[in-house]
């Protein structure tokens, strides 16, 4: 019997054994999604017979005789189904790879499975957005939805404060204009999501790539060894399988999977096959056959000989007299190796003032060991990438990266490529959260295809994510502050030591990005910093939201807190005393500021404001309704931290545009930065509109095609709206003077009395319409697209306050968040809605990692936590409701006065819960993630329960 697609009745039969998503998306239902293949995600969700099923566990022929309905079938004639209105007007999304999966779930509830949501949407999960946004799609409640615990004041930037500084004051909430600077324009992308129609890397038609093989690697079992041999006959025997590549077949060039704008900010220790593997799931060897199952079986069939090598794995072991040099071989001056036989990647040794005189100063000091785990990305989006030639003989390369001209130029290294015969795009991209600032599938399908001149896609498993990509630093921190009774911090000394895993790939910038603003944030005349990035046989670290701040920022935040409670006192008004301000020199580990890092503007002292005042409004709320006591065996505590990041990564962040106005009177806009949920394609379309007089929806974004611009460094370090939207922001203004200098000659008028409406020129009493322009440029031989550019320099600052009440119940170890507060400094806020989603998204990800999140590695090196199921990411039930709050400020160096706020809402998560927990149980905890048996086992140890 034939299986009913969305009313139409499919002509393919299922394979044996094949699940109903695959079956599904090789009949173009591209809107049902890979998130894990085990069950655990939800992206898959469809409705068989009007039921939600998670496809990637269901099998195709169990669906014969069925009717199954994709978000391609859920509208109806045209009109969206109330679900799919709901989450385009509440922007229920950011990435969008989850979404098609939450409806299709949220699709089929009724009244009262909307009203039990944590119980219901437990099956699908979401990276990005925190929930909040979600749950007020699925009810209906849009962006006017009232917070649980009060009115939702979320992005209101004249949100009355007590005690605020005068600065409020002084710089005046912008008036948002529709489709303009600070409204809640809704993402560009949103009917294409919510129909499940917008393209993510491998929503490619297959008659579009004739011909396409499928790569899978064999990797190593091993954490440290040298292959001896590889037999590639056996695999080559299997039918389908159509070659196998080794290291013997792949490029000698040693190159680093970590993309900057500077290349050599990252040690070459790198090959895109070895014949050395340096931790277990290490690529062997890529197989690429006819199909997916043929790959694998090839895969599976390859004789590998090893020679066992001495593995090393923690940093401790690692920088041992005698320990096994993992990279011992490579020349360190020219691999940018700190010290190769030594295992230490990079160092930085500095010490401001006089720590010794510091501490004998002090009147109360703190030392404390601080320790930070393995956190993996999990972008639903698995690493995919596509690649072929064209008939020119370029390379097309489609991936899904944060970086598409990094990549190219890669590409082009590697290989040895003229970078004109590269091209690179990346379609939406399924979440990144730096994940995806590297090269780690697009080196293999570049070289199959190279090789065979055939196109050849590769798609990581979800168990292939988390052994064999990337994860957040592990630091350990041995930290040593002193602090006056008059509070004054005296001193700040750290011993840090990162683990990098097998290879270098970011270990450099983390360490010092870590060590930067962590310690610059706060005045302190003597600081000293030792610190190493240090190899083991373990699954590389790499970039990941905060960038080595988040873990510093813990250490930090906990000592100064410990250093209040010391001096007896309040540790909000500690900070206060000891934070930056204007004028103050931000040091960390140099004597001398970064020439180029400004005070653009300033509103630490308004975030404090915020989260203190929130604070004392959520616990009169409490004890207003009575809810204030919880019973004799809960105790109460609030706990904040604050964090400090620079608006732009050092050393140059490139950014090139273009803006046209198009013969019909629309506006178009090419950038080079990729969309993953981070919003900037919405914000470019709202700085252009701004400066053009016209609305967001009138402007079409271009984007993520190395063809288009000149050069883009990427999305990285929050620069999509502080470089990408300067340059966007600087080329629309001088479109906008050309477009009023053509008026000016037709009517006659006085170039200052011209200026810019919706789809005209307003020239005196005449009007031209913008069609008319183009045609009268057309005549005149004047160009209508102008191109702008920004270098990232001068840098600003922008700030985050957290603030938590929670409940700890000394019987059991169970942890409530009753309240959760955040303030942020963000400049003028672009887009109110979707910067507080952004602050949501990392608010959620930064309780993952306080709480539950881990890479487990065992005494062997493999990593245990390989799926979903073993591997906790907040779901529904999980993440509370957050206040979110934004500073008044307008910064002098961002676009219209924007600053940056991607990554920096995740930094200050951690340190503020742990402070929480602190200030109810009296217990520090210097190891995250803070788990429940560990909040039990501390309690126990202090007599509060029982044994």
């Amino acid at each position: 019997m034939a299986i009913e697609i969305n009313g139409a009745a499919s002509q393919a039969t299922p394979r044996p054994g094949q699940c109903l998503r695959t079956f599904l998306r090789e009949e173009g239902n591209f809107g049902v999604k890979k998130g894990c293949d085990g069950g655990d995600c939800g992206a898959c969700t469809v409705h068989v017979d009007g039921k939600p099923v998670h496809s990637c566990i269901y099998p195709a022929v169990r669906a014969e005789g069925k009717a199954v309905t994709t978000i391609e079938g859920l509208s109806k004639d045209g009109e969206l189904h109330p679900v799919q209105e709901q989450f385009s007007e509440g922007q229920g999304f950011q990435c969008g790879f989850c979404t098609a999966g939450m409806m299709m779930t949220a699709a089929t509830f009724d009244d009262e499975q909307r009203a039990n949501l944590p119980r219901n949407l437990k099956g699908n999960l979401c990276r990005c957005t925190g929930y909040r946004s979600i749950a007020d799609a699925v009810c209906g409640h849009g962006s006017s939805h009232q917070h649980d615990a009060g009115a939702d004041v979320s992005g209101a930037q004249s949100q009355a404060v007590v005690g605020t500084p005068s600065a409020a004051a002084e710089t005046p909430a912008v008036e948002a204009t529709p489709g303009q600077l600070g409204d809640n324009v809704p993402a560009l992308a949103s009917n294409a999501v919510v129909t499940g129609t917008a393209r993510y890397t491998l929503d490619v038609p297959a008659e579009q790539l004739p011909g396409l093989l499928h790569l899978k690697l064999l990797r190593s079992p091993h954490a440290h060894a040298r292959i001896v041999s590889i037999d590639k006959a056996p695999a080559l025997a299997v039918p389908g399988v159509v070659a196998v590549f080794t290291h013997e077949d792949a490029p000698q060039q040693l190159f680093s999977t970590a993309q900057h704008e500077n290349y050599t900010d990252d040690p070459d220790d790198t090959r895109v096959l070895d014949n050395v593997v340096r931790f277990i799931g290490q690529r062997v060897a890529a197989i690429v056959a006819e199909s997916v199952g043929a790959a694998e079986a090839g895969a599976r069939a390859l004789a590998v000989q090893y020679e066992l090598l001495e593995p090393v794995f923690t940093p401790q072991e690692a920088i041992l007299p005698g320990a096994p040099a993992i990279h011992g071989e490579k020349d360190g001056e020219a691999s940018r190796i700190s010290r190769p036989l030594q295992n230490v990647v990079a160092e930085v040794h500095a010490e401001l003032g006089s720590v010794a005189d510091g501490f004998a100063a002090s009147d109360f000091i703190h030392e404390h060991t601080y320790q930070t785990q393995r956190v993996q990305h999990v972008a639903m989006e698995t690493h995919a990438s596509i690649a072929w030639l064209d008939e020119d003989g370029r390379l097309i390369v489609r991936s899904s990266t944060q970086v598409p001209f990094l990549v190219k130029r890669t590409l082009s290294r590697l290989f040895n490529l003229p970078p004109e015969t590269v091209r690179v795009v990346a379609g939406r991209v399924g979440g990144g959260f730096g994940g995806k600032q590297e090269v780690l599938t697009e080196d293999l399908v570049a070289l199959a295809a190279l090789k065979l001149r055939r196109p050849v896609q590769v798609e990581f498993t979800r168990t292939e994510q988390f052994i064999a990509t990337t994860t957040r630093h592990p630091f350990t921190i041995k930290l040593k502050a002193g602090a006056t009774k008059d509070g004054y911090l005296a001193a700040l000394q750290l011993d840090v030591l990162t683990n990098t895993g097998a290879y270098g790939n970011h270990a450099p910038g983390v360490m010092f990005h870590g060590c930067g603003e962590s310690l610059a944030v706060y005045k302190c005349v003597n600081k000293k910093v030792d610190a190493h990035a240090v190899y083991t046989n373990t699954v590389p670290a790499g970039a990941f939201r905060g960038y080595g701040l988040s873990q510093m920022i813990f250490a930090i935040e906990s000592a100064i807190d410990e250093l209040a409670v010391g001096i007896g006192m309040d540790p909000l008004e500690f900070r206060l005393k000891n934070m930056v301000r204007p004028g103050d020199h931000m040091l960390s580990t140099t004597p001398e500021p970064e020439e180029d890092v400004h005070y653009g503007s300033y509103g630490l002292d308004q975030c404090v404001a915020l989260v203190r005042d929130a604070l004392a409004r959520g616990k009169e709320r409490y004890r207003a309704a009575g809810l204030d006591d919880l019973g004799p065996d809960w105790v109460v505590g609030e706990g904040s931290a604050l964090s400090m990041i620079d608006t732009v990564p050092p050393r140059g962040h490139f950014a090139y545009t273009r803006v046209s106005l198009e013969s019909d009177g629309r506006f178009a806009v090419d950038v080079g930065t990729a969309e993953f949920g981070n919003g900037t394609t919405t914000v470019h379309a709202q700085l252009a509109a701004t400066a053009l007089a016209t609305t967001a929806s009138k402007v079409t974004v271009r984007q993520s095609d190395t063809d288009l611009v000149e050069h883009d460094t990427g999305a990285f370090g929050s620069a999509g709206t502080v470089v990408a939207g300067k340059a966007t922001l600087g080329a629309a203004l001088e479109l906008a003077t050309r477009i009023q200098t053509v008026a000016a000659s037709l009517t006659g008028a006085a170039l200052a009395d011209c200026r810019l409406v919706d789809g005209a020129v307003q020239c005196g009493d005449r009007t031209v319409k913008l069609t008319d322009i183009v045609d009268a440029a057309r005549l005149q031989g004047v160009r209508l697209a102008t191109d702008g550019n920004w270098g990232g320099t001068p840098r600003s600052v922008a700030f985050n306050v957290h603030g938590f009440r929670v409940a700890v119940n000394t019987g059991t170890g169970e942890l409530r968040i009753l309240q959760s507060v955040q303030a942020a400094d963000a400049g003028v806020v672009v887009n109110p809605r979707q910067c507080r989603g952004q602050i949501e998204g990392g608010i959620a990800q930064a309780l993952g990692a306080v709480l539950y999140e881990e890479v487990k590695v065992d005494n062997t090196g493999r990593v245990t936590t390989d799926i979903l199921r073993q591997y906790h990411i907040p779901s529904f039930a999980d993440v509370p409701r957050s206040e979110v709050y934004f500073a008044t400020t307008n910064d002098s160096t961002g676009p219209l006065g924007a600053k940056s706020m991607s990554e920096s809402p995740f930094n200050p998560v951690a340190p503020a819960l742990a402070n929480a927990i602190r200030n109810a149980t009296g217990i520090r905890f210097g190891e995250l993630p803070i788990a429940r048996d560990k909040i039990y086992l501390a309690l126990r140890d202090r007599t509060l329960i029982p044994n």
